[in-house]
């Protein structure tokens, strides 16, 4: 895949040049090692049998690219109580797929939900002092219209970061809008 455009929240890029090139350069490398395929046949109305790109083949070669650099899982259980309330829900996580020492990574085929809910897990271990950056790859609008409908596009996201300006997310973050080669 290669990469179209990056956006630097709060000082994102920076801090990976400076803190963490070696893994800003594990990224780059992962990210152009993967390679988007049309492996999916459309069974939706607007696109009835023509070939998209698959996010589970995607997120299946981009998983296997960072495990092999050494990326784990973060995951953080806690039970969720509230204030005024006897209910205790146990079980309940915030989890990230891919991290290494303090270097947060999301890799986001989903709804654009997803990828808000993305900054709030990279804020969520911010402030538990479990990440210092996070970076959030996302296809850019161009493969987004290769896709199922329903799959959202960094464009989006870089948009609502500026207009929310430093409020949230207040955490570094580098945003990596990605496209097919």
């Amino acid at each position: 895949m290669k990469i179209v455009y990056e956006y630097s929240h709060l000082g994102g890029s920076e801090i990976l040049k400076v803190r963490y090139p070696k893994y800003d350069q594990e990224i780059y490398e992962v990210i152009k090692h993967v390679k988007a395929h049309r492996t999916k046949i459309s069974k939706e109305k607007t696109k009835q049998g023509k070939q998209l790109y698959s996010p589970i083949d995607m997120n299946n070669h981009f998983q296997q690219e960072f495990q092999d650099r050494g990326y784990r899982e973060l995951r953080d259980t806690y039970t969720i109580q509230i204030p005024d309330s006897e209910v205790a829900i146990a079980g309940a996580y915030k989890q990230v797929d891919f991290v290494k020492e303090k270097v947060l990574v999301e890799v986001q085929f989903g709804k654009y939900a997803f990828m808000f809910y993305d900054m709030a897990k990279f804020q969520y271990f911010f402030n538990e002092n479990k990440a210092d950056v996070g970076v959030e790859i996302v296809p850019c609008h161009s493969l987004h219209k290769g896709m199922s409908s329903g799959v959202s596009y960094g464009e989006q996201l870089v948009y609502d970061i500026e207009r929310l300006k430093r409020h949230f997310p207040a955490v570094p973050v580098k945003v990596i809008l990605i496209d097919a080669d």
